[in-house]
């Protein structure tokens, strides 16, 4: 007999049926014992009579946390005992078999209400059991069948869904990078990318045009609460294309997502309104307002576009290794200036002046994606380094890939780059995107379900040419 799943009892009223899952609850009401079984559609009860002595016994030593398998027959419950939260709660099954697959102790944490009360330690250290709860269930599936509606919407489009290599090299790109010791290399390393972005431009060099990916990456930063050591962005590039071009495509993705999939939420403003940083700051005091105009309705998704952000800024420079430059991008340096401020980049003059053909989405007060349209001309891009005080050597040791290659016939180019952690976050009313990743760290970079960061043996250090020193405190 095939299993059926608890949310579909009711359309097997009067037959049998063979139910596997978790026991959520067990209940002894005089003589009958009520077992709630759970899993992955939802609840359902199974009822066991004391006329059959043996499988009574047996069900009475069931306790939450257990794996069963429960036979029996599909039946309406009795008037009044119906239980309308949950689907197909007038119906229940009539056990006649019990089979324990896997006992369980006892769980340290409750995981039948939404666990909001629970320290993040001990959730986290068991976050195995936390994603039990419905509501980080409901948060997993969400954001699954939002990556599907996207690869949907763009492959539609004619974008190819490309993965780019996940130990790529160390450039300076605005965070610390994740380094990976080369053991066939005794001194060099490897780098988990903080973003797929020369890749994705190298992509268009290649006459891909239209890519995507729904891309992990990586940065050693402190992390809060909309950031994680790593994370998840949707990423995509597209060749011969202006602002107008990928702002239009992204406003109609992010449309269709929340029309299909959140249709009991609402849109403020289509098309989303745009303000120049400049403005933001001026109106706002950030260039992440929240438009919102009722800001107690969570159902409210005010989005807006910030365009028109400064290339450069001097404030305090930025730290390459130690290095403090007088200039440093105020997003990436693969943007490419708005095209009237070409020349005054390409001179190296005018620099505080000079703006970025960069765009940020923003929704609800929180940054979602940021993207620009890049520098496909080589002398463009190395203008940028010289002007953040990179030498030419320098230059050549960690852009000289990219500049070659853009040399080589390079279309003009635009993309952007969405956090789909902090997006499905906002979607899904959570406070932090810990609550829509599957293992997330804490918000110092712990894994306390694995227990790391952790030690290594000294063989393996040895291996890799590697000693480490203990920290002074």
């Amino acid at each position: 007999m095939e299993r059926v799943l608890a949310k579909d009892i009711s359309n097997h009223e009067g037959k049998e049926v063979v139910l596997m899952g978790w026991v959520q609850v067990r209940r002894d009401h005089g003589k009958l014992i009520f077992i709630d079984l759970r899993d992955r559609s939802g609840i359902a009860q199974a009822v066991f009579p004391p006329q059959d002595k043996e499988l009574h016994k047996l069900a009475d030593t069931i306790r939450p946390g257990w794996v069963v398998k429960i036979s029996g027959k599909v039946g309406r419950r009795p008037e009044g005992m119906e239980n309308p939260k949950i689907s197909g709660g007038e119906y229940e099954v009539a056990a006649n078999a019990l089979d324990v697959l896997a006992e369980s102790e006892t769980p340290p944490i409750d995981v039948v209400e939404d666990g909001m009360d629970i320290g993040e330690e001990v959730r986290m250290g068991y976050r195995y059991l936390d994603l039990r709860r419905p509501r980080l269930q409901n948060n997993l599936r969400s954001r699954g069948r939002i990556a599907q509606l996207i690869r949907e919407f763009l492959i539609a489009r004619d974008f190819v869904e490309i993965e780019t290599p996940i130990l790529t090299k160390s450039t300076p790109e605005g965070a610390r990078d994740y380094l990976v010791p080369a053991r066939l290399h005794p001194g060099k390393f490897y780098a988990l990318p903080q973003s797929p972005q020369q890749y994705k431009q190298l992509l268009m060099v290649a006459g891909l045009e239209r890519y995507f990916q729904i891309a992990r990456c990586f940065r050693d930063e402190d992390t809060r609460g909309d950031r994680q050591p790593e994370f998840t962005q949707l990423d995509l590039e597209m060749s011969f294309v202006e602002r107008e071009d990928v702002t239009a495509l992204n406003e109609e993705l992010i449309v269709d997502i929340v029309k299909k999939l959140y249709p009991g939420k609402k849109i403020q403003k289509v098309p989303f309104p745009r303000l120049s940083y400049k403005e933001a700051m001026k109106k706002y005091g950030t260039d992440r307002p929240d438009l919102r105009e009722n800001k107690d309705d969570p159902d409210v998704l005010a989005f807006c576009w910030i365009v028109d952000f400064p290339f450069f800024s001097a404030e305090g420079g930025f730290a390459f290794g130690g290095e403090k430059t007088k200039w440093t991008f105020t997003h990436n340096p693969f943007s490419a200036p708005k095209p009237e401020f070409m020349n005054d980049l390409l001179a190296k003059k005018n620099i505080a002046g000079i703006i970025a053909s960069q765009y940020d989405i923003v929704l609800n007060g929180w940054e979602i994606g940021g993207g620009s349209i890049r520098n496909h001309r080589p002398e463009a891009l190395e203008a940028v380094f010289e002007i953040m005080g990179f030498t030419k050597d320098r230059i050549k040791d960690n852009f000289g890939h990219m500049l070659e290659a853009l040399s080589f016939g390079a279309p003009p180019h635009g993309g952007i780059a969405w956090g789909l952690d902090r997006l499905v976050m906002i979607l899904q009313n959570e406070p932090n995107i810990r609550e829509v990743i599957a293992f997330p760290k804490t918000g110092d970079g712990k894994d306390l379900m694995m227990k790391t960061p952790s030690d290594v043996s000294k063989e393996q250090l040895k291996e890799l040419g590697l000693k480490t020193k203990k920290s002074k405190k």
